[in-house]
């Protein structure tokens, strides 16, 4: 998830919530009934809620629904597992000899159960494949298809952590998939993440302060006179960090500015990029009351942000 210091006090999702597939996987898992026990080998823990997959009488399957596997339960010994969990097993081997990379597209063919046999998902009955970036996907598909070449069919067990995390309305436990990969549509490597700024626990010094408590210091001077106003469109590349160091977002790895009003963003924002002009590179230090207050969901404490100022839009 993407935050951007956009708009009053709230976020900006620049990257797509992370679906199985896109936009696939529209059915609901079946409440369970009650006195319920999960199915074998399921990875739901005895706590999921009401909206989880684990009954172990599985519903009559749909019309055209794809029967299950023998071993949708749980992976078998022969199965391959990496340090992440997810588990994987070969169907039928691939022609390729190419892997694609989390940037890259790719065109599947895929039919989705739950561990207790019910058909959640399928591009194979619906007769047409699906394509998506592997970085827009459940982190279990994201790593399982990297493992995969052209042609090759490939079983995979996601457990929970790695599928859904059980999230409302959405198939919950662990998740079986039968995977053929048919195409790779090679994707842009993104840069390089941001260098951790080596001052991000607190400010330097030599770092300017506000009346407001905002610290900032110039990295790279400006090659204009103007600066913006506080109702001013700007044209900005930026990165930002907790104290702990920790990115949580970046335009720079998105390989796109934004442009925004200044009178649209958190204070610390609306502030510290009026003391610009366009050509600067400067960081800035926000404390949280300039920021997002403690919001729930939103970065905490106070935030560090390095910003280039690419123009004042007319």
């Amino acid at each position: 998830m993407a935050f951007v210091a956009l708009p009053r006090l709230s976020r900006q999702v620049a990257a797509v919530a992370a679906l199985a597939l896109l936009p696939a996987c529209k059915q609901e898992a079946p409440a369970p009934k009650a006195g319920d026990k999960p199915a074998a080998g399921s990875a739901a823990p005895s706590s999921a809620p009401a909206s989880a997959a684990t009954s172990t009488a599985a519903a009559a399957p749909a019309p055209g629904d794809i029967p299950a596997p023998a071993d949708v339960a749980a992976a078998p010994a022969d199965a391959q597992k990496t340090p992440s969990g997810l588990a994987s097993k070969v169907l039928t081997p691939g022609t390729g000899a190419d892997h694609p990379k989390e940037w890259d597209e790719v065109k599947v063919h895929y039919t989705g159960w739950t561990t207790d046999g019910k058909m959640f998902d399928s591009s194979v009955k619906r007769g047409q494949p699906a394509s998506f970036p592997l970085n827009r996907v459940i982190k279990g598909w994201t790593e399982g298809v990297q493992l995969m070449v052209i042609g090759e069919k490939r079983r995979f067990w996601i457990p929970v952590e790695l599928a859904y995390n059980n999230k409302p309305g959405r198939p919950a436990g662990m998740l079986v998939f039968d995977v053929e990969l048919l195409e790779i549509k090679k994707g842009v490597e993104p840069p390089p993440p941001p260098v951790t700024p080596p001052d991000v626990a607190a400010p330097p010094k030599d770092a300017e302060k506000t009346k407001s408590g905002l610290f900032s210091k110039v990295l790279t001077p400006g090659t204009a006179k103007d600066h913006p106003k506080a109702t001013s469109r700007v044209k900005v590349h930026y990165s930002g960090w907790t104290t702990d160091g920790k990115m949580f977002d970046s335009s720079v790895m998105r390989g796109q500015p934004i442009t925004f009003g200044l009178d649209q963003v958190i204070p610390g924002w609306t502030e510290g990029v009026q003391l610009m002009v366009p050509g600067e590179k400067r960081r800035l230090w926000i404390p949280q009351e300039m920021a997002y207050k403690g919001q729930p969901g939103a970065p905490a404490g106070m935030l560090v942000f390095d910003v280039e100022l690419i123009s004042i839009e007319p």
